[in-house]
């Protein structure tokens, strides 16, 4: 399983006026962690356009364990657990202090042939073989 994890501070701009973040927050906070694990295996969002397939998100799933607050230390973490008919990542962002769990999450992403525009129910070639390359 390819893992791979940011660490970020909770900013101001993110909490509400009790100084949680608000939900809709943690859907960038996991982008965070998508952008890293496909950095990691060689495949970002320029290697996706310039290889002619893109991969929008199609579903989505959030666990609220503990809220994350104001000013906390947080990482999350993102692992590819399925590639070869769809993206699915699993996701834990955890309080980097004390390890204690705030939201589990899943996200699927499907491939999209940018040319024909086009939905494709297996992944593309290129990026099967950047993961097994890295595996």
């Amino acid at each position: 399983m390819i893992e791979a994890e940011v660490e970020f501070n909770v900013e101001f701009y993110d909490v509400d006026s009790m100084d949680v973040v608000w939900h809709g927050n943690y859907v960038k906070y996991l982008e965070l962690g998508r952008v890293a694990l496909l950095e990691k295996i060689r495949y970002d969002y320029n290697a996706m356009k310039e290889s002619g397939y893109v991969f929008p998100v199609t579903s989505l799933k959030l666990k609220y364990i503990k809220p994350l607050v104001f000013r906390q230390k947080v990482v999350i973490k993102a692992a590819l657990v399925e590639y070869e008919n769809r993206l699915r990542i699993n996701y834990i962002i955890y309080d980097k202090v004390t390890g204690e769990i705030a939201t589990k999450a899943e996200s699927i992403q499907m491939a999209v042939n940018m040319k024909t525009k086009t939905t494709m129910f297996e992944c593309p070639e290129c990026f099967i073989k950047k993961v097994r390359e890295f595996e």
